[in-house]
């Protein structure tokens, strides 16, 4: 799940996090009112979408980019009214863009150093990492690309957390001056927390700023958490703005499937993550192009299969249908009962390949078999990913 950056900077504030003083606006009157609170300062007017570029990024009624500085309510009021209600590109967004509902008017940061930060799951290790750069503001994929040895990774012993020598330390190597490197520190453990506490699988700062009256601040982060955790975290979860989400992946959701939108014809259903990376991988060696990642997990039910089918059917670009049981948890003659039902339920549009292996195989290819249904069945995993490329090309 991911949240947008006024609610990134609140969840910040919560953790004592220094970041710079700002509000949500709706409408222009209210980004007007919220600038004339902040005061006799340069503001930032920023559109809230799940995207980056936002800056370089131009609306679709002719206004360039997504972040503005301002320099009196007015002119406040006059930037949100032309972003609200607008759709942004950018080059994350892709040429459909987003709707702009929000704004965050903030106080703007007079900056002289801009610095990256992130606290990390390295899955390598199973524990909390900090990667690091003086290179702040830049992609911090450019820069490990162009220039690794700028990178500084701190590994962090889970049991013990973010210790103050090592604050300090990366607070030296970013080059704080002395009198930065306390504030510094500081932050770094507020951050810390903040991802521990939250259940985060990162939350990255970039840029985390040095003003020119020395000031260390957070100015922009982005936030992924454990979706397993947000039981703990209902405020976390209420941060969710479904609008900004593929429609599939929200009606997926709701039905408790793994689901993730891509942009080929042949829709896969499958039973594990694993299986269905491989699922995907196979049918682009037999020059197809997957439409989905749905892994309905061990224990789907048939009303979870049903739903699948319905969402898979309702993607208009979808050609064909593959789906790659291995029935461990689930047998597969309850599998195969599922599908058929399903199937019917949904009234299938597009050809289907089922390939099932497992226990109760033969039973469940036997109800296949005896149901009549236009199904394409295959021996083994290569089998299905050749029939439906074929079925998708319309061979």
């Amino acid at each position: 799940m991911n949240i947008h950056e006024y609610q990134a900077k609140e969840l910040l504030q919560k953790f004592g996090a220094a970041t710079t003083r700002g509000k949500i606006a709706s409408t222009p009157e209210e980004a007007e009112k919220i600038a004339r609170e902040i005061g006799d300062k340069e503001i930032v007017v920023k559109a809230q979408v799940h995207a980056g570029g936002r800056g370089k990024g131009t609306f679709q009624n002719g206004f360039k980019g997504g972040v503005h500085i301002v320099k009196s309510p007015n002119e406040a009021r006059e930037v949100a009214r032309k972003m609200l209600g607008q759709t942004l590109v950018t080059h994350q967004t892709g040429a459909e863009g987003r709707v702009v509902n929000q704004v965050l008017v903030a106080e703007s940061a007079d900056i002289e150093r801009e610095i990256y930060f992130a606290v990390l799951l390295d899955r390598a290790t199973a524990a909390p990492l900090i990667v690091a750069s003086t290179e702040g503001g830049v992609e911090i994929e450019t820069v490990a690309e162009k220039s690794p040895e700028k990178i500084m990774r701190e590994p962090i012993d889970p049991l013990a957390g973010l210790q103050p020598f090592q604050t300090r330390k990366l607070a030296k190597q970013l080059g704080f001056t002395s009198e930065q490197i306390k504030p510094a520190a500081k932050l770094f453990s507020a951050l810390y927390r903040t991802f521990i506490e939250s259940d985060c699988s990162m939350v990255e700062v970039n840029p985390l700023v040095v003003t020119k009256t020395g000031e260390v601040l957070a100015l922009d982060a982005k936030f992924n958490f454990d979706d397993n955790a947000l039981y703990r975290h209902p405020e976390i979860a209420q941060m969710r703005d479904t609008a900004e989400e593929d429609p599939r992946e929200v009606e997926a959701s709701k039905h408790g499937l793994n689901y993730i939108g891509l942009d080929g014809n042949i829709a896969c259903l499958v039973n594990g993550a694993g299986l269905a990376m491989a699922t995907m991988d196979i049918i682009k060696f037999y020059g197809g192009s997957p439409a989905n990642f749905l892994d309905v997990g061990g224990g789907a039910t048939e009303e979870q299969v049903t739903e699948a089918f319905k969402l898979l059917v309702s993607d208009k670009r979808v050609k064909a249908i593959l789906v790659n049981i291995f029935g461990g948890i689930m047998k597969c003659d309850v599998i195969a009962q599922g599908i058929i039902n399903a199937v019917k339920a949904v009234k299938l549009p597009v050809p289907l390949v089922v390939r099932l292996e497992g226990t109760n195989v033969e039973a469940g290819k036997k109800i296949i078999a005896d149901s009549g249904l236009p199904v394409i069945t295959a021996d083994d995993l290569g089998d299905a990913a050749q029939k439906v490329v074929k079925a998708a090309e319309g061979k």
